[in-house]
């Protein structure tokens, strides 16, 4: 990878860093990850290979896990890496297909990300999550699902307005 996209991975990162800490300052006991947005974003940009996609998924892992006010941090570290190899597989079908490669690869790594989150949190500390939710997993789904979902369609919608902009910027530092 070039050190300008190293560059434009932190850069990135750095900001869906800084938007998921002030989402978990609301301690709440599921947060939104913008990082993915920030991540997919990244991977959208530079078309890394399939090893460095890899690499960012873990660093994005490490960031949501150290600023996580969510019920199983280390979840991260399976859950991004999974949603940036989602995000860079996705993206080399559906880039040449359409203009919407952006936004349907950003929902649906998200979704992959959290809901993987859900299921290794479920499997890592199931009898916390049931006493929380007076022992009804349902409660858990119920709560957990339609913040997967916003946050999916959250992270789509930036990251293709953010794409349109960024990618001109980053076509005219190659001229």
């Amino acid at each position: 990878m070039k050190s300008k996209d190293i560059a434009i991975v932190g850069i990135l990162l750095a900001v869906g860093a800084i938007l998921r800490y002030f989402l978990a300052m609301l301690h709440t006991p599921l947060t939104p990850n913008m990082i993915i947005a920030f991540y997919c974003l990244a991977i959208i940009l530079i078309q890394p290979k399939i090893y460095e996609a890899l690499g960012i998924g873990i660093v994005a892992g490490l960031l949501s896990m150290l600023i996580s006010s969510s019920m199983f941090p280390p979840a991260n570290l399976i859950s991004e890496p999974l949603g940036a190899l989602v995000c860079f597989g996705l993206y080399a079908l559906l880039k040449a297909r359409t203009k919407l490669a952006p936004t349907v690869t950003t929902f649906l790594s998200t979704l992959v990300s959290g809901f993987s989150f859900a299921a290794i949190a479920i499997l890592c500390v199931g009898a916390t999550i049931l006493a929380k939710y007076n022992g009804n997993l349902g409660s858990f789904v119920i709560v957990f699902v339609p913040i997967v979902l916003i946050t999916a369609v959250f992270n789509a919608i930036v990251v293709q307005i953010l794409y349109i902009p960024s990618s001109r910027v980053l076509v005219r530092g190659q001229e």
